[in-house]
C-alpha cells in the first residue's frame, strides 16, 4: 500500500492529512512535500491528521520528530487528531504525546489553535 499526502494550508496552520501507510518507503515523500511547504509558506502550527493512516513504522515516527522540531524551533505546536488505535499505540509506546498534543478531530485542533 502507498501513501496519500494531503496538504492544506489554513492561516498559519499546516493541515498534514496522510492515507495509507507511512514506513520507510513513504517517509522521505511525505518529509520533501512537507519541508517545501515550511519553506514557502509562513507556518506557526502544523496539524497531523492520520484518520486515513492504516500503519507506520520507526521511519514515520522520525519525519514526524523532525517536523515537530522544527515547529517548536519557530515557537510553535505540533497537533495530532483522528488517530486510529495501531498508530495511537505506537505514539503512547514512543513517547510521542508528552510532547505532542492529541485532539479528537480537525475541527478541534484547528479550534485550539485559534483558527475557526
Amino acid at each position: 500500500m502507498s501513501l496519500s499526502i494531503n496538504l492544506e494550508v489554513k492561516q498559519d496552520v499546516l493541515c498534514i492529512r496522510l492515507d495509507g501507510e507511512l514506513d520507510h518507503h513513504t517517509a522521505e515523500q511525505l518529509r520533501m512535500k512537507v519541508t517545501t511547504v515550511l519553506e514557502h509558506k509562513p507556518i506557526q502550527h502544523i496539524i497531523l491528521n492520520l484518520e486515513g493512516l492504516a500503519f507506520m513504522d520507526s521511519s514515520g515516527l522520525g519525519v514526524i520528530l523532525g517536523r515537530y522540531k522544527y515547529i517548536k524551533g519557530k515557537g510553535g505546536e505540533m497537533v495530532v487528531c483522528s488517530i486510529s488505535p495501531a498508530v495511537k499505540r505506537l505514539f503512547e509506546m514512543s513517547g510521542l504525546f508528552k510532547i505532542i498534543r492529541l485532539e479528537e478531530n480537525e475541527a478541534h485542533a484547528l479550534y485550539t489553535l485559534g483558527v475557526a
